[in-house]
């Protein structure tokens, strides 16, 4: 029994991403179980927004709020992105003489565009904290990225889709609200709770792990709907492998990229983090928004291979710290 356990706790991710899929597809395709199907999807919509809340509110009442100030890897993380964004909007518009075009290779680089705009996860700080980082100012990156991701998204996407039908204020506005529903709030009361509840911040804090299984509870629903989205999909077999393979390459390249970016300026663990990890739930909500909703798959997928590089991250940093 405690060999369970304790392969649940080393391997929470992965257990994670293997019950959301499970439970789909044995709800998906058992016709008995249509009726509790549906009515564990109301009961889920409504959780998984609590279960995010809750990843987060706890990692911010141990966030020393003093060190939440701009640093020099936040800038170079930045410009890593912008350029990013640049190389994948220009293969975009060049796409229509690709050979690809049989696949629908415009739609190929916006399911990528959705991995590479979205913002720093808001779960990102929760990974760098499990991984000996400074949560304070992976947290600050967080903030920063969420707001230039609520710049990049509506002025980038509609160069792509100008029949998206959506003015700039309209989505910065609607964006701005999601993040904040999604960070600052729990953001804000970690900070109350720092200054006006303490025993109770410090009982939270005595917990150093309730973020993380949170986050892992959130980690199974997303996955749910990442497999949903895939099995429902009406897209080409062919583009649907071809995302899957570019977005796990993607996971890659920006995570190397963070990394070597946070080795020449000092932060290393965080850098690897703000640059690969992303928002994919907002991501896939902005790529139906704005693009074909067939893009939204390259979120879906990207989700997984991410957290899959974050376990064994976890599982590196265990084994060297023992």
């Amino acid at each position: 029994m405690n060999g369970i356990i304790r392969f649940l706790k080393d391997w929470t991710l992965p257990v994670s991403i293997a019950v959301g899929t499970v439970s789909y597809l044995t709800f998906n395709y058992v016709p008995a179980l249509d009726e509790a199907g549906d009515w564990l999807g109301s009961v889920f919509d409504v959780l998984f927004p609590i279960s995010v809340f809750m990843t987060l509110f706890v990692t911010f009442c141990k966030v020393d709020f003093h060190e939440m100030r701009p640093h020099c890897w936040h800038a170079g993380i930045l410009v890593a992105q912008l350029l990013l964004i640049t190389v994948t909007v220009a293969l975009a518009w060049s796409s229509d003489n690709s050979k690809l075009s049989t696949l629908n290779s415009k739609l190929f680089y916006e399911a990528l565009l959705t991995c590479i705009i979205g913002p720093s996860a808001s779960a990102a700080p929760v990974v760098v904290g499990k991984l000996g980082g400074n949560i304070s100012t992976m947290t600050t990156y967080t903030l920063i990225s969420s707001l230039a991701s609520a710049l990049l998204i509506p002025l980038v996407f509609p160069m792509l889709e100008p029949a998206a039908g959506i003015t700039f204020m309209e989505a910065f506005l609607i964006i701005l609200e999601k993040v904040s529903y999604v960070l600052l709030l729990p953001l804000v009361l970690g900070w109350m709770m720092q200054h006006y509840l303490k025993r109770l911040c410090a009982w939270i804090v005595s917990m150093p792990d309730l973020s993380f299984y949170c986050w892992a509870f959130s980690l199974s629903i997303t996955t749910g709907i990442t497999v949903k989205n895939i099995v429902h999909s009406t897209a080409p077999i062919m583009l649907l492998g071809l995302i899957a393979v570019a977005t796990f390459v993607l996971c890659w390249i920006q995570f190397g990229i963070g990394r070597g970016i946070g080795r020449l300026l000092g932060e290393e663990v965080n850098s690897g983090q703000a640059l690969f990890q992303k928002n994919t739930a907002l991501s896939i909500w902005v790529a139906y928004m704005y693009l074909n909703p067939v893009s939204s798959i390259g979120a879906g997928c990207y989700v997984l291979w991410q957290n899959i590089i974050n376990s064994f991250e976890l599982w590196q940093y265990r084994k060297t710290s023992k």
